[in-house]
């Protein structure tokens, strides 16, 4: 079912949205970047703190984040649906507020650490705000805008590069804690997502958020057709016709025929009950889980934590601060350029060739550290390129695939699952790393990840239906097998 054609002014407002919620991302970045550069002094006897931090204590300031965030991942699930969108996104800004509010003012080792994994618990909320841009933005350019959350988290990362490089330990945690709050202020202006809206049978306020993001009036024929076409996705029933292959117009003749009593009071049901018995669902899960985790394989984690003792080989001159800011930035304008050619080139395509690209690069940067056939300088040419060529595809897509292909019932599920997914392949990628370093060597270890990356190209076409400008219940079909035949 078509939806409201996509008008400027609408354009404009969810693009300024997008901007806010995404906001909380960018604060992910900013508190994984902050151990970086406040290492030295954490350790060091001129430490602001009340005694230097050991060796130990320093690796769980930089782990913990990614364990405060596994563990609260579970719940954001349960938060999306049960306070809706916008409460769940300035839910996931207290824990920065408390943190940076902790570290500024605190003289203790141990809240310190504590501040950095409730921080953690804010990082999660990754999953929040991809569903709520998601909802609020036209399929035209609902690709687009989701991808903001890539370019937020490293747009984070450098901003925090510059404020360590300019500030003092104090004036970063102030600073922080300003953004933090301001975040909070600024999701309470916006409306509720329509979807959940509607969800809760609320339909004045829905239209209200659809006239608010969508820019059309109250009592058009557009806002009729924008709420008929959420009511489609979120009715039970939509499930069992997308499955037995009806058409278009038979499925829009859904909303015309009242549920029967039966169907009335079999409605309620939880997102796993939902899940079990939408096939479409279940094969949706199965292929974002499997891309999220190849693309985490593909190692771009490694190289993010490799990159120092790399950088110092290829170009000694450099100072190391600088070559992570670099390669903040070689993120960041990937990840912008990915946000344009999303919803041109289509989600399909993209992740193919930067994958089968990035597998190259990597055979590349593996024979140069384990066979040195090029000078030094060409190591570093070689992370920019791989850096590039990941976050210009690969990177982004499985968190725009997450964000679009569910529908409502299992929206927050299939989001908390796919970044859960996040969390433990980072994990299992940082813990195989260093003993297949030492069985294999550096540069054969890369050149296992481009096998990953050949392997994430094979499975996307193969598995991996286009869903560039369709509506969640267009794209349910695309994951039945039937369907994908007579594609």
């Amino acid at each position: 079912m078509e939806g409201v054609k996509l008008k400027k002014s609408a354009f404009f407002m969810q693009f300024l949205a997008t901007i806010l919620i995404a906001n909380l991302v960018c604060l992910t970045g900013v508190v994984y970047a902050w151990p970086s550069y406040t290492y030295a002094l954490l350790k060091s006897n001129e430490t602001v703190l009340e005694m230097p931090m050991t060796t130990g204590q320093l690796s769980v300031v930089g782990s913990l984040t990614n364990i405060g965030a596994l563990l609260a991942t579970p719940f954001c699930g349960y938060v999306l649906d049960k306070f809706g969108r916008k409460y769940a996104a300035m839910f996931f800004g207290i824990p920065f507020v408390v943190a940076w509010g902790i570290i500024a003012v605190t003289k203790s080792v141990y809240l310190v650490i504590l501040a950095v994994g409730l921080a953690g618990v804010g990082a999660s909320g990754q999953v929040v705000t991809t569903v709520y841009i998601s909802e609020i933005c036209h399929d035209s350019i609902r690709g687009g805008l989701t991808s903001s959350t890539v370019s937020g988290f490293f747009i984070g990362l450098l901003f925090s590069y510059a404020l360590g490089g300019y500030l003092s330990y104090y004036h970063v945690a102030y600073v922080c804690l300003a953004l933090s709050v301001m975040y909070i202020i600024f999701i309470a202006l916006l409306k509720e997502s329509p979807v959940f809206l509607l969800k809760c049978g609320k339909e004045k306020e829905a239209a209200e958020s659809i006239a608010f993001y969508h820019r059309i009036e109250m009592n058009s024929k557009e806002m009729e057709a924008e709420i008929r076409k959420i009511t489609l996705q979120l009715d039970p029933r939509i499930v069992k016709m997308l499955e037995a292959g009806s058409d278009e117009a038979a499925t829009e003749e859904l909303l015309d025929k009242p549920q029967s009593i039966t169907e009335k009071e079999e409605q309620p049901e939880s997102a796993w009950q939902f899940l079990k018995r939408s096939e479409s669902s279940k094969r949706a899960l199965i292929v974002v889980l499997a891309i999220m985790s190849l693309t985490i394989l593909m190692g771009s984690i490694i190289l993010q934590v490799y990159a120092e003792p790399l950088f110092k080989e290829a170009v000694p001159t450099m100072d190391s601060n600088t070559c992570s800011i670099l390669l903040a930035l070689d993120y960041l304008i990937a990840s912008l350029v990915c946000a344009c050619m999303l919803d041109k080139f289509g989600r399909k395509s993209l992740i193919i060739v930067t994958s089968v690209l990035s597998g190259v690069l990597t055979i590349l940067l593996g024979s140069q550290l384990h066979l040195h056939f090029a000078p030094h300088w060409f190591t570093a040419f070689l992370i920019y390129a791989y850096s590039f060529m990941y976050n210009l595809g690969a990177a982004v897509v499985p968190f725009v695939l997450t964000a679009e292909v569910f529908l409502p019932e299992v929206r927050g599920l299939g989001n908390t699952c796919s970044m859960a997914c996040m969390w433990i392949s980072n994990f299992v990628v940082l813990i195989i790393f260093n003993p297949l370093v030492e069985a294999c060597g550096l540069g054969i270890t890369f050149c296992f990840f481009s096998v990953i990356c050949f392997i994430t190209a094979a499975y996307s076409y193969f598995y991996m239906p286009e869903t560039k400008g369709l509506s969640v219940d267009a794209i349910q079909p695309l994951f039945l097998k039937k369907e994908r035949r007579k594609n």
